[in-house]
């Protein structure tokens, strides 16, 4: 795949430079076993589940939403029994999840380095403004970037703003993220390119079906360390 004409490279956050899926997993087994007593765990995430996907229009992406779908679930659930030290134990675990360290994967900071030298790179990411501020700030990786977009959706449109605002032409614009959904084939839309890294755990919300895909439109690597052999 050539990329010759790239002149900014734009990536995603969560799961592309720093874990974060794996801590709603585990919150998601937390909570469903804190339901155990009302409903198997099973039911508890697929209920919760649809929670956030009810809301998704009203709170967005992030922590605080998922709190506050874990709550709702959790009322209805338990038909309203749910006791008020349940309720803390679920706002508890969302302020883990806010306090949790920032854990970079392995030689994405090696690689922003290296490209920083070369390309403008820009972050593309979506969720909750503050908590995406403070995970770009304890990863240290802020100086890597020109420019920095929490969005609230990644669909083409989406880019298509976001590249006009920075006067950047979609045919010199290189997407690197782990969701398909979310950082490759919006961006194959609009005419930009795209890399995609998966990560092992993908939200049920971004999967989409590969056998539908053309995998010939873009790059799959299996770690960021590959990218150096390409750009």
């Amino acid at each position: 795949m050539e990329f010759s004409q790239i002149k900014v490279i734009g990536f995603d956050a969560d799961d592309t430079l720093w874990v974060n899926e794996t801590f709603f997993r585990e919150a998601e087994d937390q909570f469903a076993k804190l339901l155990s007593p009302y409903e198997t765990i099973n039911k508890v995430e697929q209920e919760l589940f649809k929670k956030e996907m009810d809301n998704l229009d009203l709170y967005g992406y992030g922590i605080k939403g998922f709190v506050l779908s874990m709550i709702e679930s959790a009322i209805e659930i338990s038909n309203g029994k749910i006791s008020n030290n349940s309720l803390e134990e679920i706002l508890a675990i969302g302020k883990d999840m806010l306090n949790k360290p920032v854990e970079l994967l392995d030689g994405i900071e090696d690689v922003l380095q290296h490209l920083s030298k070369k390309y403008r790179l820009i972050l593309c990411t979506k969720g909750d403004l503050l908590d995406q501020e403070r995970k770009l700030n304890k990863s240290s990786l802020g100086k890597y970037f020109h420019h920095v977009e929490v969005m609230s959706n990644k669909k083409k449109e989406d880019y298509s703003k976001v590249l006009s605002h920075l006067d950047i032409t979609p045919t010199e614009f290189l997407m690197i993220g782990n969701s398909l959904k979310s950082d490759i084939l919006p961006l194959l839309d609009i005419g930009a390119q795209a890399i995609h890294i998966p990560f092992h755990t993908t939200w049920q919300h971004e999967t989409v079906d590969v056998k539908t895909l053309d995998n010939d439109q873009y790059l799959t690597l299996d770690s960021a360390r590959k990218i150096l052999y390409h750009l």
